[in-house]
Parts: C-alpha cells; sequence; structure tokens
C-alpha cells in the first residue's frame, strides 16, 4: 500500500477520530493516570507540528507530531497508526519526517515517553536510533512508561 505523509491541522474529523482511537488504544494497556494525553486543541498549537499519513483514496491511516521545548530540544507525541496499516512502514516513515523537521529547526536533541509495554511503538523508534534513558521533561517515571532520546 502506498501513502502519503503531509502535515495537517489536528483539528480536522480524521485526525479527531485517530486520536479518539489512539486514547482507546492507550487506556487498554495503561492505567488513566499514567496517560499523557495531548488534545487536539493542544496540538494545534504553534509550538506542535503534526504529519499525518493518507493512503491513496485519502484515508488517514497515522499520525505524529514534534512538539518543540526550547533550547534545541524537541519531543515525538501522539504518535499512532491504525491498526490495518501496522507493518506496512507508516509509523518509521511518520518519525523520519519528525526528525527532518527537528533537524531543519535546529533542534538537537529529541525525546519522548511512551508505554512500557507498547512493544510496536517501541520497535519503531529503536529502528529510528533512539535510546532509552531516564525520564525527560516533567512524565514521572513509572512502572507503565518507557522513556527515548536521540541526539539529532
Amino acid at each position: 500500500m502506498s501513502f502519503t505523509i503531509a502535515t495537517e491541522t489536528p483539528l480536522s474529523d480524521d485526525v479527531r477520530a485517530l486520536v479518539q482511537a489512539l486514547n482507546a488504544f492507550t487506556l487498554e494497556l495503561t492505567p488513566p493516570g499514567y496517560c499523557h494525553h495531548m488534545t487536539v486543541e493542544q496540538m494545534a498549537q504553534a509550538d506542535t507540528t503534526l504529519f499525518v499519513a493518507r493512503d491513496g483514496s485519502g484515508a488517514a491511516l497515522g499520525m505524529g507530531a514534534l512538539r518543540r521545548h526550547g533550547d534545541g530540544l524537541g519531543e515525538v507525541k501522539r504518535m499512532f497508526v491504525k491498526p490495518e496499516a501496522r507493518g506496512l512502514g507508516v509509523g518509521g516513515a511518520i518519525l523520519a519526517r519528525i526528525e527532518q523537521l527537528a533537524r531543519e529547526e535546529g533542534v538537537t536533541r529529541i525525546v519522548l515517553e511512551t508505554g512500557s509495554n507498547f512493544d510496536a511503538a517501541r520497535r519503531i523508534y529503536e529502528r529510528g536510533a533512539f535510546q532509552p534513558c531516564e525520564p525527560v521533561l516533567d512524565y514521572p517515571p513509572s512502572a507503565w512508561t518507557a522513556f527515548y532520546a536521540k541526539a539529532i
């Protein structure tokens, strides 16, 4: 399956549906107190750029965002690929676009927080040369979270 990736507004119905699916997925695997969900309204702020992958018919397959924190620090947020599109390289391609934009903007380090039991997500990050690290930003450490970082 071929797909394209472009920056989009998080306020569209397609993205809202992806966010709802992501939130439902994370809540199946992680207690609510350990989920760090960013709303579409937060994703629409100037410090965040959202990438959406779409198939040839225009259907949304997945998403991921770059959130900027200043001082050369960027964060990967809201990575999600629909189950039917997993294994097609969508997540890795979105992550590469996030990293490309970060590099173009002078970000020197990208960090992220993900679920410790989100095995597919962890594989994508590790394939993208992200390394496990200590807790980042203001995320509290827990048995439910894993942290990654990459110098770029």
